[in-house]
């Protein structure tokens, strides 16, 4: 099938959401002596938050929680998990984070080297399901918005994906059609089934080689596969 347009998520598909907070969370674990707080180990902490945070972002995809919901729970929880009282959580920590973590570089191996090639080929454009404020610093700080003709952002559009809604905005705003459309992301809920229920064809990014769900048609495990396949 011939394609016009390619859709990225950016969280864990572009830009290494993982590997910028853990490297933001080893900075606050020292700017803000969490041993003393009884907290001896930074990874220890990070797994913890890891695991807090993936859940919120599940929840936050399908609507069950607000934003505003999110950011409150995924640091208090992380906390409170590992035996802090609740008067002792400082409570500066998630605006620091939400503050330094955009600012991180981190991109999944060959990313500039695969859009640039397929910005040759393509009309390229995000949509994605994080804020507004944080989306469009990581695009820039990454020089990421070289590529893509619009950088759709669930905040702004007022719906989430897997929503239809979200697939709808973008493909009017690129002048796009479903059949010459495909969605590339990390997440089988929001992006792949999201895209498939949608009527558009997907491929799962799946970096940690993960068991393919039976109903996920394309994968690849590094984004330089797609320079092959499209």
């Amino acid at each position: 099938m011939l394609y016009n347009h390619l859709f990225f998520d950016l969280d864990h598909t572009i830009w290494d959401f993982d590997k910028n907070a853990e490297e933001t969370l080893h900075e606050l674990y020292h700017t803000y002596k969490l041993k003393n707080l009884g907290l001896h180990s930074a990874d220890r902490f990070i797994e913890r938050y890891t695991l807090n945070n993936h859940q919120l972002w599940a929840d936050y995809h399908v609507g069950k929680i607000s934003k505003q919901v999110l950011r409150e729970t995924r640091f208090a929880k992380t906390f409170t998990d590992l035996g802090v009282s609740a008067e002792h959580i400082p409570h500066q920590f998630e605006d620091d984070y939400v503050a330094i973590c955009p600012t991180k570089t981190n991109l999944f191996p060959r990313a500039h080297e695969t859009l640039s090639y397929l910005k040759n080929k393509y009309t390229l454009h995000v949509i994605s399901n994080g804020f507004k404020e944080s989306t469009e610093m990581k695009i820039s700080n990454n020089g990421l918005d070289v590529y893509f003709d619009h950088v759709i952002i669930s905040e702004v559009v007022g719906v989430n994906k897997p929503d239809r809604a979200i697939f709808d905005h973008a493909l009017n705003l690129a002048e796009a059609d479903v059949s010459e459309s495909i969605m590339i992301g990390d997440s089988i809920e929001a992006d792949i089934r999201g895209a498939q229920d949608y009527g558009m064809k997907a491929i799962y990014f799946n970096p940690e080689c993960k068991e393919k769900p039976i109903d996920v048609e394309l994968q690849i495990n590094c984004l330089s596969e797609l320079i092959s396949i499209l």
